[in-house]
């Protein structure tokens, strides 16, 4: 469980922030970006060694001043049961699932067929994918009428 995707699932619910400068905000949060840039509504706002406090409507911190995040009990044990949930079915279904029956992808041998033959491009031997004189490729453009594989002059 990464802390960011914790955050996200924060979404909606009271948080504190601790800055590094010691500034405190207790708000509601809003949303979070992948640099853990936060928005908050609600916001009470005290500063380091004042008793004084600032309520704003909106707030928005920046993530690399935030020192330290306080979540309420009940986000954190919600994320927990999210990742459990994600953890078993990568145990079930094997962690590569996606990988394993999807599209070829980057020449490989396709979908479906096995070690045989495979689909599309980059099917029989090897599976270059896009690169020089592939099976069935044609003549193309500039390549010029050298050999390479699937031309048939081949020496060896």
């Amino acid at each position: 469980m990464y802390p960011l995707s914790l955050i996200r699932s924060a979404k909606g619910s009271p948080i504190q922030i601790e800055l590094k400068s010691g500034e405190i905000y207790n708000g509601v949060l809003i949303n979070c970006d992948n640099r853990m840039n936060l928005k908050l509504t609600q916001v009470v706002s005290t500063r380091k060694g004042q008793n004084q406090a600032l309520k704003l409507s909106e707030c928005c911190v920046r993530g690399n001043t935030i020192q330290f995040l306080k979540l309420p009990e009940l986000v954190i044990e919600k994320t927990k049961q999210q990742a459990e949930k994600r953890n078993q079915y990568k145990k079930r279904f094997g962690e590569n699932s996606q990988k394993r029956y999807g599209r070829g992808g980057r020449g490989g041998r396709g979908g479906r067929g096995g070690r045989k033959r495979g689909r599309g491009r980059g099917g029989g031997r090897g599976g270059r994918g896009r690169g020089r004189g592939g099976r069935g490729r044609g003549r193309g453009r500039g390549r010029g009428r050298g050999g390479g594989r699937g031309r048939g002059n081949s020496k060896n």
